[in-house]
């Protein structure tokens, strides 16, 4: 094992039903397409991978087809998949204990929306002592402002101590 602290990627809420809104993901392709990129990079690192899925009471309900991980992400059989009611991936969950007792400090964390649980889930994995890194480039919403809000979560968020990385320049 190695000397330096561990690192794992959060896939955040990428679900099929965020990218059927009457506004569009703003750079869906690109931010599936880095999404992916961030999973195998992970994969050939052995770096563990949570995939997170919101449930709700309208268009995300439990099981049904818009609730399901984009047809584009492909978790195997080693992949951890925690199940959210709320903004923070941590509230609730077993997300704080599956992080722990494998020994992870540093949390690489990419998906959907920027303005709700990206920023929830990063927040609160701050305050609770982890190294935080989101992936610049890899995360959006399908606000009709989205790419300005992008822009000014990145800045928000590393304002509060959390990195802002692009892609590119993501280290597992």
């Amino acid at each position: 094992m190695s000397d330096h602290p561990r690192t794992a990627l959060l896939v955040i809420d990428v679900q099929q039903a965020l990218f059927e809104k009457s506004t569009p993901i703003y750079r869906a392709a690109e931010l599936l397409t880095n999404i992916n990129c961030l999973i195998q990079c992970a994969r050939d690192t052995g770096a563990p991978i949570f995939f997170i899925q919101h449930a709700n009471e309208t268009f995300l309900k439990k099981d049904s087809a818009g609730w399901q991980l984009h047809p584009d992400l492909k978790p195997d059989a080693c992949d951890s998949i925690i199940y959210k009611q709320h903004g923070s991936a941590f509230q609730d969950t077993a997300l704080q204990h599956e992080i722990d007792s494998r020994a992870i400090r540093t949390l690489i964390m990419t998906g959907l929306v920027t303005e709700g649980c990206v920023r929830a889930t990063c927040l609160a994995g701050h305050k609770l002592g982890y190294h935080v890194v989101l992936v610049q480039d890899g995360h959006s919403s399908f606000h009709k402002q989205a790419a300005s809000r992008v822009d000014e979560w990145n800045r928000k968020l590393a304002d509060q101590g959390v990195n802002v990385i692009p892609t590119k320049d993501i280290e597992f």
